[in-house]
């Protein structure tokens, strides 16, 4: 149904009215110096450099302040640790709650200090999740939240190991189940855990409880 096909065909001619336009090499390179890196070239930077998977990388990029809030986050920290955070968390609870990146109550700094306490292993990853809906409905200092609250993850081995007695003690029907199945030994890792309110130090938990149980590794 169409003739037209190219710029001929459509009359087009150049417009008397404007002057031609010429730029040297050195205002190129000028105006290409002054740019912000670009969205592409954000994403591999944070591919290549931070270890993010693409995905991960389309989605921070999505939105610059996006990208600048995980930047600050992850700042002198485990790069896909505060990605995961930033992606699963922070934008969850954005969505949840109808907000956009610029309106979050957690800043950068206190979901950075969430990460710390998490690999200073002062708290579990179950503990940290709990302490970013305080810190996200109420705001203050991670770190004095923890301490005020009692949230500091439980890692005296002698406790824990009271605690995997206690409840192999209790169970003896599914500590025969675990000789048969040793798969089944993540049960008692999540009793003990609940029997500690969350507090115990999962490997620690994980580790008592195949020496408990005589599974190997």
């Amino acid at each position: 149904m169409r003739s037209k096909e190219d710029a001929h065909d459509y009359r087009y001619f150049p417009d008397p009215d404007l002057l031609p336009l010429e730029f040297d090499d050195a205002f190129i390179e000028k105006m290409r110096a002054g740019l912000t890196e670009l969205p592409d070239d954000k994403k591999a930077r944070f591919v290549s450099e931070l270890g993010l998977s693409i995905y991960d990388a389309s989605v921070l990029v999505s939105e610059k302040a996006i990208a600048d809030y995980f930047e600050a986050v992850a700042e002198g920290r485990d790069g896909k640790m505060a990605a995961n955070w930033v992606i699963n968390d922070l934008l969850g609870a954005l969505n949840r709650t109808g907000k956009d990146i610029e309106e979050t109550p957690v800043s950068p700094a206190q979901l950075g200090a969430i990460i710390d306490l998490i690999k200073a292993e002062t708290i579990s990853g179950k503990i940290a999740k709990d302490l970013f809906e305080i810190v996200l409905t109420e705001g203050g200092d991670p770190a004095e939240i923890v301490e005020s609250r009692g949230m500091k993850q439980v890692t005296d081995t002698g406790a824990i190991e009271r605690a995997v007695d206690e409840i192999i003690a209790a169970n003896p029907d599914q500590v025969e189940k675990v000789k048969a199945k040793p798969t089944l030994a993540g049960w008692f890792v999540g009793q003990v855990m609940k029997s500690t309110g969350g507090k115990a130090n999962p490997q620690a938990v994980q580790a008592l409880v195949k020496a408990k149980l005589g599974i190997e590794e």
